[in-house]
């Protein structure tokens, strides 16, 4: 839901020689840019990301790599770090122009239904919702929230990719050879890309400057798990900068990772919890609001926290902490 970050204009700044961030506008509130970065390459530029799709993005784009120097057709290869809509969103339009290949992670098929059939997409939504105890007049001014929206995904064509981002997969740029590691969690499709000798990191949406955890639900059994077994890996990284999917570079990716781990853990102490308080017998949802609090939720903070803690509850169950309620609808979790 546009909330008036269309009208910043794309920025570009050179964050290293041969290497620029492209800060693109975004329509959702609270994030108002996402980065894709252009690193040197063949008298070109390999680009990360894309920024989402849409009409106008495109345009968008080119005038960011304007800034740099370069356009779209000067793309010798495309990466995306994951096929959300904020950084594959372009790829289809980018490859076209560019007549370049997308290179990306096998299990970017998450975002089939979203990019093939939004309003389908939005109907999923709206069911893990009932399942997850939201009551129907919350959940009807979530639809309606996004009326007009219903056929936008922010995903311009649905691009399957020319090569599989795998762990041994290296990306050659004018600075080096970047090395692939699959960081799934925020996404199954997720990778972060490692360039030892300049000890960089594109590290997408996996480690943020300010961190904010978000899991795309429903599409794997433990995405929590997932990510925290991601964070492990990075760890051992030579890196002094990273180059993220949003917001500033920053060159302390251990607090970053540090930091991530604490917010998971105290997420899990915050379910924990209120399943305590409530007796241990209750829906997602009203975990959601004995976090967040009475009236302090909106229909898109709803659907944010509802998938953050059902990717909890998941990795608790796992865990043998809590289970679900057999034969409940909606769903009900008691604590094991």
């Amino acid at each position: 839901m546009a909330d008036g970050n269309d009208k910043i204009a794309p920025r570009t700044d050179r964050e290293l020689p041969g290497v620029w961030r492209l800060r693109l506008p975004l329509p959702w509130p609270g994030v108002p840019h996402g980065n894709a970065w252009a690193v040197a390459a063949d008298g070109g530029i390999v680009l990360f990301d894309t920024g989402i799709g849409g009409p106008g993005r495109l345009r968008a784009l080119d005038l960011a790599l304007a800034q740099a120097g370069f356009g779209v057709e000067d793309v010798r290869l495309l990466v995306c770090t994951h096929s959300h809509s904020d950084h594959y969103g372009l790829a289809g339009p980018i490859t076209a122009a560019a007549g370049c290949e997308l290179w990306m992670h096998p299990a970017w098929g998450h975002v089939r239904l979203l990019a093939g059939d939004p309003a389908a997409a939005l109907e999923q939504r709206i069911e893990v919702g009932r399942q997850s105890g939201v009551p129907p007049a919350a959940l009807e001014r979530y639809r309606e929230s996004r009326a007009g929206e219903e056929d936008e995904s922010g995903i311009e064509e649905l691009r399957e990719p020319d090569r599989e981002l795998v762990a041994g997969v290296e990306v050659e740029t004018d600075l080096g050879t970047w090395q692939v590691l699959p960081t799934p969690g925020h996404a199954p499709s997720h990778v972060v890309l490692h360039q030892p000798e300049r000890r960089l990191l594109i590290s997408g949406d996996h480690l943020l400057g300010r961190t904010v955890l978000f899991f795309d639900y429903g599409h794997s059994p433990d995405p929590v798990g997932e990510f925290l077994a991601s964070l492990d890996a990075v760890e051992p990284l030579a890196v002094d900068l990273c180059l993220p999917g949003h917001g500033r570079t920053f060159r302390d990716p251990e607090a970053k990772i540090a930091e991530a781990r604490r917010q998971v853990e105290l997420n899990l102490d915050r379910v924990r919890e209120a399943l305590r308080a409530g007796g241990g017998n209750l829906t997602a949802f009203e975990i959601v609001t004995a976090i967040a609090g009475e009236g302090q939720l909106t229909p898109l903070s709803t659907g944010w926290m509802l998938q953050i803690v059902l990717a909890h509850l998941d990795h608790l169950a796992l865990r043998g902490e809590v289970e679900e309620l057999a034969g409940s609808d909606p769903k009900r979790w008691v604590l094991g």
